[in-house]
């Protein structure tokens, strides 16, 4: 048997323990791959930050160097500008010509340090390198390669440009009165500009707030502008194509139109061509024109190109970081060692946690084989501990209730084996002719019958209750008229047994108790309690019913109260040690099942099931020889108690005959 539970076992990749097995080796791989990627990343970025290859630093630095030179058409003066920018940055910075001539240098010895072969960039204001500034398109066309700071002949002179401003505020004004928001942003040459708030100039066109006159070029701009289209035209009749007119933002339209020389006759300007004759060739040459005669122009105000060196304060440089074969080695050996550890760990922390759990799926297969289980060791008080302490209290108690239905089948048989053999008996001696069938005999017959009946009418009781099918009619009733009902259907009994029977009434000044709840079953749970009363109490003794609000007082609403039955009686008592078991299904300290004293041992179990419907509880008090006393509890109030409709209704409210221990 042992060896088939083996045989039984998962496989490794499906068993718990080696898909913790595999999760564990993943999890380890990855991490250790994720923390050399990560260590590799932050040795390099820190490498790459103290070389002065952090771009945020390093665009700052050059965007303003590029500023300097776009502004000036020399060096000279830089020095302080370098200085300012060193000390800001911490690092060295050097600027020297392309023939590596100095022009600068931050280093403050008599002898810097030599500075490294590779520049960290050239800063030409003609020709940006577009990595590192902020300043032009990304694009990567040629013409966007120039600083827009670099104006040269563009730059407006003073009076110009408070003109232009005055013009500009003026106009502004007039957008601001007409509901447009515009700001007014000054470009490097000195000329404002109208910027319209939500980007929307079809809006100014519908208005009467002019902006002519910023639009226009002044006569300096204007002068400008005819010495860079006369160096474009010269590029274009050099390649034999037609010159153009270019406008104060650089585009160009056809045919450019001589100007009259002064005290001369003007001369008739040759037609422009029309926009679709221009062909793709055509509007690329004239934009390499444009772009070299531009470079051409500001060449003599802009600074020559330099090249600029960032460094640490010392002058020397970090290489790059390059993982070499010798700490490639290390790090697999170490990535070995902690998977080798983990894999290690697990498979003793796996082997833990998997040996309980074949022992709990070998005491489930002896379960399920019909063998008795012996309990699992539980030598933790963890998870799985628990789950071993579980399964052996689930085991316990299947053995409670297997015992227990079989003790159930045998008292069933039994009870109904008794009146079965009765009739039977009977009706034999009826058929051989040793017994009449007078009145005497089928009241015999009747009455086995009817103890036959009230047996199966408590076990579908019981079966309802215990599928959840015994459901209520609750409606309010007044308990005294409960107990006045079930004391007068028991009175012949109590009579003819010498016992007194009575319902006594509520105490003097108490409030007559109403409850909520189902006529029928709560008539057949006192019933039951009365007629077991009645059974063992001896002639002379009496039985007492009666019921109170738990708490209430005369003058006080008892909304929300508990409503207290009692049935009490003058008998024999219930020993310690079985009333415990008095509301056990078949359960009677009388093995003997002498009808005289018992009956089928059902009437409490019916009580119990009764009570717990109605959402109460039921108890039982008594001191031996000298009575008992059975107390119902059930909420007084409807929002307590169940309150749902009825799914199997009894035929008649008369009361089983429960036995008593």
């Amino acid at each position: 048997m042992r060896r088939d539970r083996r045989r039984n076992r998962p496989p490794l990749r499906k068993s718990l323990f080696g898909r913790l097995l595999a999760v564990s080796a993943l999890v380890a791989a990855c991490s250790v791959a994720a923390t050399a990627w990560l260590a590799v990343q932050t040795t390099s970025g820190a490498i790459k930050q103290e070389q002065g290859q952090n771009l945020t630093a390093d665009a700052r630095i050059y965007n303003t160097l590029l500023g300097y030179a776009a502004g000036h058409p020399t060096w000279e003066g830089v020095d302080d500008t370098v200085r300012d920018l060193a000390r800001q940055s911490g690092r060295r910075i050097a600027l020297t010509t392309e023939q590596r001539r100095p022009l600068a240098d931050s280093a403050s010895r008599p002898a810097p340090p030599a500075l490294p072969p590779q520049a960290s960039a050239i800063v030409d204001p003609l020709s940006v390198d577009t990595a590192l500034s902020r300043t032009v398109d990304r694009s990567g066309d040629a013409a966007d390669r120039v600083d827009p700071r670099a104006v040269g002949p563009f730059r407006l002179p003073a009076a110009e440009r408070k003109a232009l401003q005055h013009a500009a505020d003026r106009s502004a004004a007039c957008l601001s009165r007409v509901g447009i928001a515009a700001d007014v942003v000054t470009g490097p040459s000195g000329r404002p500009r109208m910027e319209i708030v939500g980007n929307d100039p079809d809006r100014v066109q519908n208005t009467r707030c002019t902006t002519d006159e910023l639009d226009s070029p002044t006569a300096t701009e204007q002068k400008a502008l005819d010495a860079l289209n006369q160096l474009a035209d010269a590029c274009l009749k050099r390649q034999d194509r037609p010159g153009v007119q270019l406008n104060l933002d650089l585009s160009w339209g056809g045919a450019s139109v001589p100007k009259p020389a002064a005290k001369a006759r003007a001369v008739t300007p040759t037609p422009e061509p029309p926009p679709s004759l221009r062909t793709d060739e055509d509007d690329r040459a004239t934009a390499s024109c444009v772009d070299t005669a531009r470079r051409e122009q500001l060449s003599s105000y802009v600074a020559s190109p330099a090249l600029l060196f960032i460094g640490d304060e010392d002058g020397t440089t970090v290489p790059g970081f390059d993982l070499s074969p010798a700490n490639t080695a290390k790090i697999a050996g170490a990535a070995a060692l902690v998977l080798a550890l983990t894999v290690g760990a697990t498979m003793l922390a796996g082997s833990r946690l998997a040996r309980p759990l074949h022992a709990l799926t070998g005491a489930a297969q002896r379960m399920r084989d019909g063998e008795d289980s012996e309990p699992v060791l539980v030598t933790d008080d963890n998870e799985i501990g628990r789950l071993a302490a579980a399964f052996n209290d689930m085991a316990g108690h299947r053995a409670r209730l297997e015992a227990q239905r079989k003790d159930m089948v045998s008292d069933v048989a039994h009870e109904l084996r008794t009146p079965l053999s009765n009739i039977r008996g009977w009706l034999e001696a009826a058929q051989d002719g040793l017994a009449e069938p007078d009145p005497a005999f089928i009241a015999s017959l009747h009455t086995e019958a009817v103890q036959l009946q009230h047996i199966i009418d408590d076990l579908q009781d019981l079966a309802a209750a215990d599928a959840g099918a015994l459901r209520l009619h609750p409606e309010q009733l007044h308990v005294e008229d409960v107990l006045a009902q079930v004391a007068a259907a028991h009175q012949a009994g109590a009579e003819t047994s010498g016992v007194a029977l009575s319902a006594l009434p509520a105490a003097d000044g108490m409030p007559s108790p109403v409850l909520w709840a189902d006529p029928v079953r709560l008539r057949q749970a006192i019933g039951n309690l009365v007629s077991n009363a009645v059974r063992h109490t001896p002639p002379g003794g009496r039985v007492t019913v009666r019921a109170y609000d738990a708490g209430a007082s005369a003058d006080e609403a008892q909304a929300g109260r508990e409503v207290v039955i009692e049935v009490a009686d003058t008998g024999s008592g219930i020993s310690a040690e079985h009333l415990p078991h008095v509301f056990d299904r078949f359960w009677r300290a009388e093995k003997s099942r002498n009808r005289r004293t018992g009956g089928s041992g059902l009437g409490l179990a019916i009580v119990r099931k009764l009570v717990e419907a109605h959402g109460g509880s039921v108890s039982a008090a008594s001191v031996e020889g000298q009575g008992s006393v059975f107390t119902l509890r059930l909420p007084a109030d409807a929002a307590d108690a169940p309150g749902r409709a009825t799914a199997m209704d009894p035929a008649d409210d008369s009361p089983t005959a429960p036995d008593r221990a």
